[in-house]
């Protein structure tokens, strides 16, 4: 890759901030340039990262960073921070194993201020970053930049009734800007809002503000009918009053890729005290035609030439979980009309599109709020409907306690179908679904599901959503072994799994897609393996089963050992009064880092070598029985 003229010459944003004001236009199109030919080598965010830069720029420029903070939230969009800040060079590393992360990582650079990842976390932590600046003393600024979709979920709400309340006296010194890149406010944008941004963000604005104040407070009527006046002249033009109502001075909105109208704005709202609110306006794959037209297609893409865009593969590639899932949700909504669909904003993510297009009266985007969707469900379980809540095994963590108290303590059906579960690949740690059969398992009246292949899938989201309490299907990113599914509506049988092969001494328990590595290792020792199905209820007849013929276990599971799969058949065992010695294989006690999924399932000793292995070495298998 060529580095362009300006931007060779940046290697930390000390170098950014000795570029005169002219050069920045040209750097900004230089970093858009090589942001699209670094993304379409290692696939990667596109259209939100296009669309960040000429922000990106401007705050490196005002803020002295890494002394001010920075906290980006979900992340997703900070390619152009990475490259300003000394990470140009390891872009061709980008989600690649043992390469840089697609989010911000505190370990990674000290530019990276807070972990994101998960989405609506930027204004609690630069708060937290603000009060502890202001306890220690310290003269220094903390930014939160946030999107408009996160500004949907209720942790922001909640950081911004904080934010503004005074700490020992003092309103805390934060920058909130919220990054509005799918005009869902639909702010009017041109030269009379720049002017008066710039205007409202000066000292002459606050300071007249404030002297017309304390006029009018002598007349308490007039006072009143200029505020509301204020309000009311700016409510015209922005939609600013409900952050006022929390406390921050809004200002905006504002072009987001003018740096001529964001530096000077910043760099007003930076000398300003207290809590400040800039509304940006941005446009997602800004400057490259494809994404701009298609911000969706270009949000994730894989490698791809950015002369031609991105073009379907000439093979079609197997079906995924999710468009199992996708087909499966139509499928039953046409059987059953009581079924609805709820996303926490992950339409295309979990196979949605289809759904809504064919059913929109029964389809459900709650915008950025697990929580909220959950409850959601459950209220809507409580009238009769069926509520079939897709979402990410990571995602659902934010709604635990709903899950809990919600649900399941009222015991009502609600089918979860979770996706991306396991190994992620390229996402890493914040989006590995490492957890759900721990974290699920120990709540009554929850039953969880571990399908192994696609039509298996299929099945186990029928039996879930029939069932009379709340069920969870977990299933994997990516595609499966290419197993055919069926059309009918076809139920598994409840809490039971099978025996897929025969064999001698070990039997291994296999939960998910791990029965086909699983298969795979049995083949070389003579092993029996059982397709579980069930991470709860465990088949406790088939383990007892198992027990009287073969003299050890091995679990095998695509997610956390403690608490997980494993443990569930220990219990088995351990009620049963059976003594048999068993080995637990899943992911690691550490966060999975981001990577090729293959690697990274090989790296944790669960492809078919790494189980033989690990059987062999634990129960000492006779060479006889290990076959090449």
């Amino acid at each position: 890759m060529t580095t362009t003229s300006l931007l060779s010459r940046i290697d930390s944003p000390a170098d950014l901030r000795r570029l005169s004001r002219s050069d920045l236009r040209l750097l900004a199109d230089e970093l858009r340039q090589y942001v699209l030919d670094s993304v379409s080598k290692t696939g990667g965010h596109l259209s939100s990262n296009l669309g960040t830069v000429e922000l990106t720029v401007a705050l490196h420029y005002v803020f002295d960073t890494p002394a001010d903070r920075l906290v980006w939230d979900v992340g997703h969009q900070t390619y152009p921070h990475k490259i300003l800040t000394g990470r140009r060079d390891r872009m061709g590393s980008l989600r690649q194993l043992g390469g840089i992360s697609g989010f911000p990582r505190r370990d990674e650079s000290e530019y990276d201020t807070f972990g994101t990842a998960h989405s609506s976390t930027s204004i609690s932590a630069a708060l937290g970053m603000a009060i502890a600046a202001q306890t220690k003393g310290e003269k220094r600024h903390a930014v939160a930049i946030i999107g408009d979709g996160a500004m949907t979920a209720g942790m922001a709400f909640e950081a911004l009734n904080n934010a503004g309340m005074p700490h020992a006296g003092k309103v805390p010194n934060l920058l909130v800007v919220l990054n509005d890149n799918d005009m869902s406010i639909s702010p009017p944008v041109g030269a009379l809002n720049k002017y008066l941004a710039r205007l409202m963000s000066g000292q002459f604005y606050a300071a007249a503000r404030e002297g017309v104040k304390g006029v009018l407070k002598a007349a308490p009527p007039l006072f009143e009918l200029a505020r509301r006046f204020e309000e009311h002249a700016k409510g015209m033009v922005v939609p600013g009053t409900i952050f006022e109502e929390f406390g921050f001075n809004y200002v905006g909105p504002i072009d987001g890729h003018d740096l001529d109208s964001l530096i000077p704005t910043l760099e007003n709202l930076r000398d300003k005290p207290g809590a400040q609110f800039l509304h940006v306006v941005t446009k997602k794959g800004y400057g490259y035609k494809l994404s701009e037209a298609d911000p969706i297609k270009y949000h994730g893409p894989t490698p791809f030439d950015p002369a031609v865009g991105i073009q379907k593969p000439a093979t079609p590639p197997k079906q995924t979980f999710t468009q199992v899932f996708g087909q499966w949700l139509c499928d039953m909504a046409e059987s059953d009309e009581r079924l609805v669909a709820i996303t926490p904003a992950m339409r295309e993510g979990s196979g949605m599109v289809e759904f809504h297009k064919r059913f929109p009266a029964r389809y459900f985007d709650v915008g950025i709020a697990e929580q909220h969707a959950v409850t959601f469900a459950a209220g809507m379980a409580c009238e009769g409907l069926r509520p079939v809540v897709a979402i990410y095994s990571t995602f659902l963590q934010r709604a635990y306690d709903q899950m809990i108290h919600d649900v399941a303590l009222q015991n009502l059906p609600v089918t979860f179908a979770l996706d991306r579960a396991g190994i992620v690949g390229a996402d890493g740690a914040t989006h590995c679904g490492a957890y759900d059969i721990a974290y699920l398992r120990c709540i009554p009246n929850m039953a969880v599901i571990t399908p192994a292949d696609e039509n298996e899938c299929r099945m186990a989201l029928t039996t879930a959503f029939r069932r009379e309490h709340p069920v969870a299907v977990r299933y994997p990113r990516g595609s499966g072994v290419g197993a055919a599914t069926h059309a009918e509506l076809d139920e598994l049988p409840w809490g039971k799994g099978e025996v897929r092969r025969r064999g001698e001494r070990i039997a291994i328990l296999a939960f998910g897609t791990m029965l086909y590595p699983a298969l795979g290792a049995a083949e070389r020792l003579n092993a029996t393996v059982a397709n579980m199905r069930f991470a709860k209820p465990v088949d406790a007849e088939l383990v007892a089963e198992l027990a009287r013929t073969h003299e050890s276990f091995v679990t095998v599971e695509e997610g956390c050992v403690s608490g997980g799969a494993g443990s569930a058949v220990m219990e088995v065992l351990q009620a049963a009064g059976l003594a048999h010695p068993v080995l637990a294989l899943g992911l690691p006690d550490q966060f999975i880092e981001h990577g090729d999924t293959g690697k990274l399932l090989a790296m944790s000793g669960l492809d078919a070598d790494g189980i033989a292995q690990a059987i062999a070495a634990r129960f000492r298998a006779r060479p006889a029985l290990v076959r090449a």
